[in-house]
Formats: C-alpha cells, sequence, structure tokens
C-alpha cells in the first residue's frame, strides 16, 4: 500500500515537474501580459465610484468577475485535450489519472496566483483614492486577492474539466464561449433571476465570486434600502463564499479524474 502511494506521488511530482518546464519552454509567462492588458482595460471604464456608490460597485464587481472567468477559463482550456493521444498511452502503461490531474491542478494553482497579483495591484492602484477603507477580515487588498484567486481558480479547474471530457481542441474552443455565458448570465448582475434560474445560479463561480468582492466592498452601507443579508460585511459572509469558491475548484477537479477514468472508451 505504501508503494502504491508512493508511486502516486512520483507520478505526481513528475507530471509536475513536466507542466513547468512546459511553461518555461513555451513561453508561458507571456499569458501575464494579457492579464495586466484585460485588467487596465476594465479598469479604465469601471469609472471613478468604483467602491463608492453601490451600482458603479456592483457593476465594476462584475465586470472583473467577468474577466477572471474568462482568463481562468483560457489558462487550462486545451490543456488536456490536446495530450489526449500521449495520454490514453501512459494511462494504459500505469498513469494514474489522480496523479495527473493533482499536478495539473497544482501548476494551474500557482499560475493563478500568479496572475492574481497583477490584477489586485491595478485594481488597487487605479482607485487608491477611493478604495475600500478597512477589511472585514484582513486587509482589503489581501481580501479582493483571495477573492480574485478562487474565482480564477475555479474558473480553471471548470477549464480543465471541459478540457478532460472533449476530446480535441476545436471542441474546447467551441465549448468556452457558452461555459463563459452561462457564468455571466447566472451571476443575476444583468438579469434578475427567479424560479429555476435563481436555483442553478447557485451552481455557477459567477454568482458567489460577485458576492465575495460587494461583501469586502460593504456595498450594503452604500444603498440600505437594497441591502440584503447575504451581502452584510461580517467575516462568516466573507468566509462561507471562499470556502464555496475553492469548493468548486476541488469539486472540478475531482470530477476531472473520474471523467479521465474512462478515457480509453472514447
Amino acid at each position: 500500500m505504501e508503494e502504491k502511494h508512493s508511486s502516486r506521488f512520483k507520478q505526481t511530482r513528475i507530471c509536475l515537474e513536466r507542466c513547468f518546464r512546459a511553461f518555461v519552454n513555451d513561453k508561458g509567462w507571456k499569458i501575464l501580459i494579457s492579464v495586466v492588458l484585460i485588467t487596465l482595460i476594465i479598469c479604465s471604464v469601471t469609472g471613478e465610484n468604483m467602491f463608492v456608490t453601490y451600482w458603479d460597485t456592483k457593476n465594476g464587481a462584475f465586470t472583473l468577475v467577468c474577466a477572471c472567468i474568462w482568463i481562468g477559463l483560457f489558462n487550462s482550456i486545451r490543456t488536456i485535450c490536446r495530450e489526449r493521444a500521449i495520454l490514453k498511452h501512459d494511462h494504459r502503461t500505469g498513469l494514474h489519472m489522480s496523479s495527473y490531474l493533482a499536478a495539473h491542478w497544482l501548476y494551474e494553482a500557482c499560475l493563478c496566483f500568479a496572475e492574481t497579483i497583477p490584477v489586485t495591484l491595478i485594481v488597487w492602484f487605479v482607485n487608491r483614492n477611493h478604495f475600500i477603507k478597512e477589511g472585514i477580515i484582513t486587509s482589503p487588498v489581501l481580501e479582493l486577492f483571495i477573492t480574485f484567486f478562487l474565482i480564477l481558480l475555479g474558473s480553471d479547474a471548470l477549464a480543465l474539466l471541459i478540457s478532460s471530457i472533449v476530446t480535441n481542441e476545436n471542441t474546447a474552443m467551441t465549448v468556452m464561449p457558452f461555459a463563459l455565458i452561462i457564468q455571466l448570465v447566472m451571476a443575476g448582475q444583468i438579469f434578475a433571476l427567479e424560479g429555476a434560474a435563481e436555483k442553478f445560479s447557485a451552481a455557477t463561480i459567477s454568482r458567489w465570486g460577485l458576492d465575495a468582492i460587494c461583501v469586502s466592498a460593504d456595498i450594503n452601507a452604500m444603498a440600505p434600502l437594497l441591502a440584503t443579508e447575504e451581502l452584510d460585511a461580517v467575516p462568516e459572509n466573507l468566509r462561507f463564499l471562499w470556502l464555496l469558491l475553492l469548493g468548486f475548484a476541488v469539486l472540478y477537479g475531482v470530477l476531472s479524474v473520474i471523467v479521465l477514468e474512462f478515457i480509453d472508451r472514447y
């Protein structure tokens, strides 16, 4: 049993090293340039009342959530499907799918962490004159950093799941816009959601990511008449939202492992 676990950890380490080598060889750092440009463009249009007035803050937060989800999806939407033929061979010769996915999940987590740094710094710098004055759990910059990171990580893990299901890169890129649209529509910011749609929105990263930013910004204090209990600026609400977002990332990772266990069948 110990030898089996050792083999899994060894496979995870080897796959993780391969991921980082590919990042260096393919000059993966270039993706950070697009992250910076996207964030700068978004922050240039969110307006000077971001973190000041209710609707400007909520609209700005929604736009940032959209950007994070797009970046996360783009990170890994083609990662697994482009290695499908090699992965099938390696699986037949003893590669554990749990080791393979764990390595990719950890690598993507590192990438998301790196991407979160410029996103957070740009948001803070552009809005520094009217930024959030006080955090709920820790400093407001760190709170937003954690929220942005978890949105990116959850979206990235969703892309890994999609990449595990589809059989080629073209299909993955076709599915990606639909996944993005579902997240945007179900956030509840563009359209008021009722009934089944509102219940379905609970399964989306966008809804909870938007709520987390709004809680940190204490959006209820900006418009008391529009205040809702779930957006109260209290530590319990923010911790709950962070756990939900992390839960999405873990769940999508587990589902990816399950899907890839059947890779030889299709």
